[in-house]
């Protein structure tokens, strides 16, 4: 009787422990390359209870790191430079704390705090730490992937680049164009909304949203000056509303998942447009000019990548963009702007992958001196993918005579760590 008591009390031991094993705590990425420093890890580690398979609970860490030599040489309006400063500078580009929770098969919560451009600058600011994404997720209710629902902070896709987590970009400071579109609709393109996104066997997807618009101390005219600074009074917002498609026309290069970075692995080529707007933003200037914007952004997309070659390009068109916010009377027009990007990673040289892109931005197409130009070229060394990476960046910038009448070039060393 002893002996049956003990072999039942062990069969209950191993089959307890299997099940930890099966379903207890996980980071490793299976179907990751085998990189210099092994196998890349999963964004957060995943724990999942034994006896409750279908919830979870996720935790981890991001820490971005830029080492930069940054000179900038600024001009008079004819030309003769003005002044020429070097700042030396390291700082931490992204610092996040992040978690999600699953209550079960079809709902989770993911959220993150963070504190980016820590110490950036020659003051050396600590910045603050805020909210980043704080979404409630309801994934396939109707058992389909076709039909799934976010709510409250989540990202609307304005963007490829800026849609595309920013430990699987190429480059950590994405374009000025990008960033500009994050801004444009709503505040960090992540602000309290409702959408419904889905796919068809990854060959079309979609996404529709509607929720809170922009930050005034986020809306910016085409000289780049915030309103809120150039005293600006908001007396009426609407809220957004708009969406994106995007396709995989072709058998056997779908899209399966928004990344810059596929190590030389697979291949996929997809198009995609996106319309969004926000029918209604009215105030006045600090010289008592009134205005009335109804504020629309198209963007247009493309990319693919065939084994280790990689190519990303979209173009951008900013409705109602206000010329300056100073000024006695309020005028508006359009702004348009492109880049393209592109990365070789060479698995056969440790996974070492150079890079290049180019954009170019028209902040405002009705006059002249609003442009900007940037040029990027660089190196990354993918240790354990994105897990573990470093990386060079060498980059030039030259801004129109209304858009700060500067050339600034940059050497950056960068570093990822996520886990």
């Amino acid at each position: 009787m002893k002996k049956q008591l003990l072999l039942t009390g062990l069969l209950a031991t191993v089959l307890q422990l299997s099940a930890v094993e099966n379903n207890g705590i996980t980071i490793i990425d299976k179907n990751s390359p085998d990189f210099l420093l092994g196998k890349q890890t999963h964004i957060n580690m995943k724990f999942t209870p034994y006896d409750a398979p279908d919830m979870w609970f996720k935790a981890g860490i991001r820490v971005q790191g830029s080492f930069e030599n940054l000179n900038t040489k600024k001009y008079n309006t004819d030309g003769t430079v003005k002044s020429n400063t070097t700042i030396q500078d390291a700082y931490l580009r992204r610092v996040r704390l992040e978690v999600a929770a699953g209550f079960g098969k079809h709902t989770s919560f993911a959220m993150d705090i963070r504190n980016d451009k820590a110490n950036k600058g020659i003051n050396n600011d600590e910045g603050n730490f805020n909210v980043g994404d704080a979404y409630l997720k309801i994934k396939k209710p109707f058992n389909t992937s076709l039909v799934n629902f976010k709510l409250y902070r989540a990202k609307i896709d304005i963007s490829r680049t800026e849609t595309v987590k920013s430990a699987r970009v190429i480059v950590y400071d994405r374009p000025y164009v990008a960033d500009a579109a994050a801004q444009y609709i709503s505040f960090n393109r992540r602000a309290s909304n409702v959408q419904m996104y889905g796919n068809y066997k990854h060959k079309i997807a979609y996404q529709i949203a509607s929720g809170a618009a922009s930050s005034p101390d986020k809306i910016v005219d085409a000289t780049g000056s915030k309103a809120t600074a150039d005293g600006v009074t908001l007396t009426d917002q609407s809220f957004f509303i708009g969406g994106k498609v995007v396709l995989s026309p072709f058998d056997g290069w779908e899209e399966k998942k928004r990344t810059e970075t596929y190590f030389g692995k697979g291949k996929h080529f997809s198009i995609g447009a996106a319309y969004w707007i926000v029918p209604t933003l009215k105030g006045k200037n600090a010289n008592g000019s009134s205005f009335n914007l109804s504020r629309k952004l198209t963007n247009l997309e493309i990319s693919a990548h065939y084994k280790g070659l990689f190519f990303q390009s979209e173009y951008f068109k900013f409705d109602d963009m206000v010329k300056d916010w100073t000024a006695l009377n309020i005028e508006t027009g359009t702004s348009t702007g492109w880049y393209a990007t592109s990365e070789y990673v060479t698995p056969e040289l440790s996974y070492i992958a150079p890079f290049v892109r180019y954009e170019k931005w028209n902040r405002f197409d009705d006059a002249n001196g609003y442009e900007v130009t940037s040029k990027l070229a660089g190196i990354n060394w993918y240790l354990r993918g994105n897990t573990t990476k470093v990386g060079f960046v060498y980059q030039e910038d030259n801004y129109g005579i209304n858009t700060g009448n500067k050339d600034v070039t940059s050497l950056r060393v960068t570093s990822q760590w996520f886990f």
